[in-house]
């Protein structure tokens, strides 16, 4: 049984205000980045979710005065009428396009007793300092600010609910954002419509966290501190919730995300092919432009001005271990770190991460231009991948998954009390 719960969100005024607040998730960017986003836009929401932008440059993201700056830049967006609020608990509907696909899902509260308990499942760990920094950004905000991305197994009842809504009534924001992705939502007000979807959701089994681990794990702490802060706290109180957007695993789309490395670690070009031919077999790409596997175990690695296919021995794929036998864990276990020295993939300076979206021109321009040696291409974990190692309560490795199209945040925003 999953919880999804309706709430009376924040939301832009208009389209047009929607258009120019929808921002990026604030972890995609540097500081730099984001002050160069909203130079001609005063209302695009980096000023809450990244607002060392409007400080002295240079300040400590986790100086308490970039926080109190967040919920000061919020509320002043609130007074100003640049968001407005629905009067009664409500579900929305939202549709992200990209290259003729798209997306939908409900945008709605999740229950941090459900992730307590695991019917909403992780397959990524958490760090510390990153869980900090969200945690008192939304304490201090006293919101959710960005949305968690989490999935489901698909249910054509839910998908009935939602296509015969759209059919019948108009979105609310309908735009296209600079990096071309289309965003359109709809507030369904219905209070039966409403009531049909909670039981609709309810007959799912888990919800999944797609993307968002950090802001989910701080969502949840913030919750519980506020349980601590009162004794007899109300079940029903909001800060027992979080904002989330919830899609079915059908729709969503998972890139490759690749690997370059800087040296061949102290091995000549020959020496490293022949410790390659020991778990892979190796042949010469001869087709054109980059190399894209096109199958689950095989690999394109770029280096001297060739592409290969390397593909996986039979020998070195336990298909019965769901961690052991994704890509990323078959390239680490058995190539970066025998042969090229890759110990820790999250620490070593050696190796470097492209997701899908930069292309595969972006790995050959990485090791033309001499910064790296070796490039190697991957093709994209599965979405029956990801439910599959979290229903078995296991971790992916590092970078294993690119979902695009990014969530916007701004566009919701879920008050704590």
């Amino acid at each position: 049984m999953a919880t999804v719960r309706a709430f009376k969100g924040l939301r832009p005024a208009t389209n047009e205000l929607a258009q120019k607040v929808a921002a990026l998730p604030y972890d995609v960017m540097n500081s730099d980045e984001a002050r160069e986003m909203v130079k001609d836009n005063p209302y695009s929401f980096l000023h809450v979710d990244k607002a060392e932008i409007d400080l002295e440059k240079g300040i400590d993201l986790y100086d308490e005065r970039v926080y109190k700056k967040a919920a000061e830049n919020l509320e002043k967006m609130i007074e100003d009428k640049i968001y407005i609020q629905d009067g009664k608990p409500v579900l929305y509907i939202y549709r992200l396009s990209m290259n003729g696909k798209s997306q939908t899902g409900i945008v709605g509260c999740a229950s941090i007793d459900e992730y307590i308990n695991n019917k909403i499942k992780k397959h990524e760990l958490t760090r510390e300092d990153k869980e900090q920094d969200r945690i008192k950004h939304v304490d201090i905000c006293n919101a959710n600010t960005g949305p968690i991305f989490l999935t489901y197994r698909a249910k054509d009842k839910i998908d009935n609910i939602i296509n015969n809504w759209i059919e019948k009534n108009s979105p609310v924001y309908d735009f296209v954002s600079d990096d071309s992705i289309g965003h359109t939502v709809w507030v369904i007000d219905d209070d039966s419509v409403i009531d049909e979807l909670e039981k609709g959701f309810k007959e799912a089994d888990s919800l999944y966290i797609a993307d968002g681990h950090h802001r989910n794990a701080s969502a949840v702490k913030v919750g519980l501190k506020r349980r601590g802060d009162n004794k007899e706290y109300d079940k029903n109180a909001e800060f027992n919730f979080y904002l989330a957007v919830i899609f079915p695993d059908n729709q969503l789309h998972i890139m490759d995300y690749n690997r370059v490395v800087k040296d061949f670690n102290s091995l000549t070009t020959e020496e490293f092919f022949d410790k390659v031919k020991e778990k892979f077999t190796v042949s010469e790409y001869d087709g054109e432009g980059c190399y894209h596997p096109d199958s689950l175990h095989k690999f394109g690695l770029y280096t001297n001005k060739k592409w290969y296919i390397i593909e996986a021995k039979p020998e070195i794929i336990d298909e019965s271990d769901p961690v052991g036998s994704l890509d990323v864990s078959i390239l680490q276990n058995e190539l970066l770190h025998p042969i090229l020295g890759i110990n820790d993939p999250r620490t070593d300076k050696r190796i470097d991460f492209v997701g899908g979206i930069r292309g595969l021109e972006e790995l050959v321009k990485r090791v033309e231009s001499g910064e790296m040696k070796l490039a190697f291409s991957m093709y994209p974990t599965t979405m029956d991948q990801l439910i599959n190692i979290a229903d078995a309560n296991k971790i992916m490795p590092p970078k294993s998954t690119w979902f695009e199209p990014k969530l916007r945040s701004g566009l919701f925003i879920h008050k704590l009390d």
